[in-house]
């Protein structure tokens, strides 16, 4: 076999090698990408904290939400997510929101004399 031969074969030989590599590599950088935003959310009476939660469109998200004083709730209508968020209790709330948007959340609870005003928004950015 001639020298020029012999380097084309090595060549494809290595490139072939690669490949396997450059696929696990790739699969594990798209991993990265998918693991979800940890948002951590208090509910108190009357509000969230934050009240406004930014997040990326696509990307996997999941609100942790601890409740201090009551048995709240946490409805985003518009998203089709509701949880009950019991006092003292870490309740996960997975979603992944496809669309750019503002989406308002409330507390669906009645949890007394300001109610109406525990709500906050989720802004989902492109």
């Amino acid at each position: 076999m001639s020298a020029p031969t012999r380097r084309m074969w090595l060549a494809r030989a290595a490139g072939l090698g690669a490949l396997p590599l450059l696929a696990l590599l790739g699969r594990r950088a798209a991993f990265a990408e998918a693991e979800p935003q940890v948002v951590k959310v208090t509910a108190q009476r009357f509000r969230y904290t934050p009240s406004e939660i930014r997040v990326k469109a696509g990307r996997p998200v999941v609100l942790e939400f601890t409740s201090v004083d009551f048995v709240h709730g946490f409805n985003m209508p518009d998203l089709s997510v509701r949880a009950d968020l019991p006092p003292g209790v870490v309740t996960r709330v997975r979603l992944s929101p496809a669309k750019p948007g503002v989406y308002d959340f409330l507390c669906d609870n009645f949890c007394g004399d300001g109610h109406e005003e525990m709500h906050g928004r989720m802004v989902v950015e492109a």
